[in-house]
This record gives C-alpha cells, structure tokens and sequence, in this order.
C-alpha cells in the first residue's frame, strides 16, 4: 500500500538509522483522546476507532500512551475493555457508562476496496468525563504529544473535552488526523481543529474537501506549505493509498512512492501511517527518511488482516 524510497534516500542507510535510533533513547508519551468502537463487517467485528488503532501503533513503535475514552456497561463495553487491557496502553482514563452502548461503526467496502462507515451516535466515548484530578494526572504525565481527530470533537461534550485537555497539556504538540465522516466534517469544525495543530495528516479526499472550503491551494506541494503558514503546521502529511504519499517537514517537501504490497485489509493502515509520521517527528529524522518509514509501517498493516495486528518495529524496519 504505502512507500519505500522517495528516490533521495539510500534504502539500506534509512533502514540502518531507523533501528539505531531506537536504542536506550527515551521516546514521548502521547496522549490520545476519541472514540473506540467496534468495527462491524458483514460476518465479523474487530475492535477499533481511529485514535485506538493510533494509540496501539504508537505503542508498538515503543511510546508510552495514555488511552482517553469510553466503553458502555454492556458485553462489547467488556470485551473491549478486556482486549485494550492486553495492548500495554495505559488505560487509567479508559472509563465505562451506562449511558449509552459502547460504539460501533458498520463498515462496507466497496469498489476498489474504497470503506464507508456508519457511525451511530450518541456512544458511550461520547460521554467522557474529566475531573481536575484527571487533567492534573495528565500534565504530571508530561507527554510530547497530544493525538486527537474529529469525530470526538463533533459534538458539544467531546468539543469541550478537547478543550480541557487542550489547557492542561498547553504546549504539547498537537497531532490532527482528520478521518473526516459523514455527519462529523463541518467546515467551520475542521477548520478550528487545524487552527488548533502542530501537525496534520490527511489523505487526498480529504484535501479535496477542505480546499473547498479553506481555500488553500489544491496542488499538494502548495496544500501544504501554504497550511503551514496560515496555521502554523510544524508539519502535514498527505496519504496516497498505492501511491505512498506526501510530507512536508522541516521545510523540506518529499513525495514518497508506494511501497508495493498485497492489500489485505487497508483499515488501520492510516493510522499506522498516522502513528509512525509522529514517531519519525519525535527522531528528527529528515522528511524523506519520516515519508519512507511511514509508508513502511502503512503497507506492513495493510497486509495483514485487522486495523491492529500484530506487528514489530523490526519488520516494519526491515520490510523491503
């Protein structure tokens, strides 16, 4: 699915870097805030939500994470909350309701694997509480970064969540994955969540729609640089499917070809991408060498089956 060289990198020395960087250096916590929900397909369902499948990538590529959400007081409220319990996130801010029934998102694939989602609303993630005492626990914490997308932040409960932690965590960077859905991608919505970020990742659909109605540039290259003057992005990423993608960071502008795979099931692969464009940030590393690793942890997901299978920072290093 996702890329290997943009042509400007030595393979072999990116492959080299990305596991000696790993060794006894200390990597930053994220905090990630949204919903968790079952994924249901025609004969199965599989845990999932987009800041979920980020939070558990982020863990497998070695950052402590602190899960904020909820489950429902129902069976798939405990088995999600069993099966989150076993993914080595921290889960001190995970909370359950009887409010309303843990999510879920019906997901029909369509032609050329395209996936369309039906979320019902409200779900027990949207009514997440946070005490003083949850906001201090977060700021003693001291994460480098602060995940969240905007499905949570469609409703007036999860807008003022985010606000709270947007205070307690102040100048922690702020990492916005789109993942726009249907009923939750206002224009006036979106356009405050990117006022609000440090960094934004999206892919091509999506940056057809909000050209519409920000009106940046459509051109990628111009998308991006133009974003990160008006918003004040440290860096943008824009995913291209097959076709790897396109970064800027650091000032430097990369288009990353796609790493070639067989797709078994592009859910997650996003936020694979998403979560491993964070860790490249937190190393340092040039634009080529965060375009080329994303790309490498993308199409590593997509080839196996689930959003969150199990992977290692060494297959993902060594994928080729």
């Amino acid at each position: 699915m996702n890329a290997d060289t943009s042509g400007c990198v030595n393979p072999d020395r990116t492959k080299e870097e990305n596991l000696s960087l790993q060794d006894g250096l200390p990597l930053p916590r994220a905090v990630i805030l949204g919903e968790v929900l079952w994924d249901l397909f025609e004969h199965s369902r599989r845990l999932g939500g987009a800041p979920l499948n980020f939070g558990v990538h982020a863990r497998r590529l070695r950052h402590p994470v602190t899960l904020i959400s909820a489950v429902g007081a129902d069976e798939l409220g405990r088995q999600a909350a069993e099966m989150i319990a076993s993914l080595d996130l921290d889960t001190r801010l995970l909370q359950a309701t009887s409010r309303f029934p843990t999510g879920t998102a019906q997901v029909q694939i369509g032609h050329e694997g395209a996936t369309q989602f039906t979320i019902p609303r409200p779900a027990a993630y949207d009514a997440v509480e946070l005490s003083a005492h949850d906001l201090e626990f977060l700021q003693r914490s001291v994460p480098g970064w602060f995940y969240y997308g905007t499905l949570f932040a469609s409703n007036v409960q999860g807008k003022k969540i985010l606000h709270q932690v947007f205070d307690a965590l102040g100048g922690v960077a702020k990492f916005y994955d789109l993942n726009l859905r249907p009923g939750s991608d206002s224009p006036e919505l979106v356009v405050e969540l990117l006022e609000c970020a440090d960094v934004v990742k999206l892919n091509e659909e999506e940056l057809l729609r909000v050209q519409e109605f920000s009106g940046l540039p459509l051109d990628t290259e111009a998308f991006c640089r133009e974003g990160s003057a008006c918003y004040g992005w440290r860096a943008v990423a824009v995913t291209r499917g097959d076709r790897g993608c396109a970064l800027l960071a650091g000032g430097q502008y990369v288009e990353a070809a796609g790493h070639q795979v067989e797709v078994v099931d592009a859910v997650g692969a996003g936020d694979a991408f998403a979560a491993a464009f964070m860790h490249g940030l937190s190393q340092n590393w040039s634009a080529a060498e965060i375009a080329s690793f994303a790309n490498r942890v993308g199409a590593l997901v997509a080839g196996r089956q689930g959003a969150i299978p199990d992977w290692t920072l060494e297959e993902a290093v060594m994928l080729g």
